[in-house]
């Protein structure tokens, strides 16, 4: 991306202690407690209504909380302003941008006021946005007033920068466009928070995931060790009906399970790992079964969340 490496951080990107929130009288966020590593790209997911949007407006400073302390850049998003904006970079999913303006002209006033921008015509190039540049906002389609959205949050080279949503409405072709830039700023030293409603998204891009739902923070690591400390993994494969499951499992690790779902179709959950799938084709040419069909069902972040939640992740 052409861009010079974001300054090292002595801390975390974003301190939430205890933060609490409310409309009224309900408590939108309750307690929450979360650090955002420096350099990394964090998604932070949630239904809605959990809390997880508000909480990203009080780190963006756009809403002041009613207890706890947020640090952002080791700074009050909201008392310290004035010295946080030009360290932060901010993608809203909507809003922010005049329906008047025409693209170019937004994204050339925003890297005007930073010291040290982006080249704007190399972005506008990388961004697939150069055949609209004198069209005004409103009449850009959905994935192109995202891709401009995108565009003035990165100008500035910021140091954080917050995506909302960042390829809803985009092409395949734009979405990984767009995974590429991400991944471009985390190698440039640029922390992102990420919030996304594809679980694919999160699992290609995030070193980091935290999950919220009502108001408080469930789970938080990477999606690897997410995924790990989920659910049960699935093999399964074919072979003759009525296999000697309890002489298998004898040579298994303890905590596997082994089940004949239908006549000769077999199913073994648990960590399954290479030295399990290993022991179970040893066992197999032990007995004379030869097995087809082999598969491992790796255990998503999408059936974490829905264990940790309940609730499908929708826009």
């Amino acid at each position: 991306m052409n861009s010079e490496p974001a300054p090292p951080s002595s801390g975390p990107a974003v301190r939430i202690s205890g933060l609490v929130k409310r409309y009224g009288e309900k408590t939108a966020v309750d307690g929450l407690d979360l650090e955002i590593p420096a350099g990394a790209v964090t998604a932070v997911l949630g239904p809605n209504g959990a809390g997880k949007t508000t909480t990203i407006e009080t780190c963006e400073g756009y809403r002041r909380p009613d207890g706890g302390t947020v640090r952002v850049l080791g700074l009050d998003p909201v008392a310290d302003a004035a010295r946080l904006r030009p360290r932060i970079g901010v993608m809203l999913q909507s809003g922010g941008i005049h329906s008047g303006a025409r693209a170019d002209e937004m994204l050339r006033h925003m890297a005007k006021l930073h010291a040290h921008p982006l080249d704007v015509d190399a972005l506008i190039e990388r961004l697939g946005l150069g055949s609209c540049g004198r069209t005004t906002y409103r009449r850009l389609s959905g994935g192109q007033q995202q891709r401009l959205a995108l565009a003035m949050a990165v100008v500035g080279r910021p140091e954080l920068v917050f995506l909302d949503e960042p390829t809803a409405g985009l092409d395949p072709q734009a979405r990984r466009s767009t995974w590429d830039l991400v991944r471009e700023l985390r190698a440039d030293g640029v922390s992102i928070v990420l919030t996304t409603h594809f679980m694919d998204e999160a699992e290609e891009l995030a070193d980091e995931v935290a999950v919220i739902d009502s108001g408080r923070i469930v789970a938080q690591g990477s999606p690897e060790a997410l995924c790990r400390g989920g659910a049960e993994n699935t093999l399964r494969f074919t072979g003759r009906p009525g296999l000697d499951l309890g002489s298998l499992l004898k040579a298994l690790p303890d905590g596997t399970g082994a089940a004949e779902l239908s006549t000769g179709a077999y199913r073994i959950t648990g960590d399954i790992d290479p030295q399990l799938l290993a022991t179970v084709t040893s066992w197999c040419a032990q007995h004379g079964v030869m097995p087809s069909g082999i598969s491992v069902e790796r255990h998503t972040l999408e059936d974490v969340f829905l264990e940790l939640t309940g609730k499908e992740l929708r826009a």
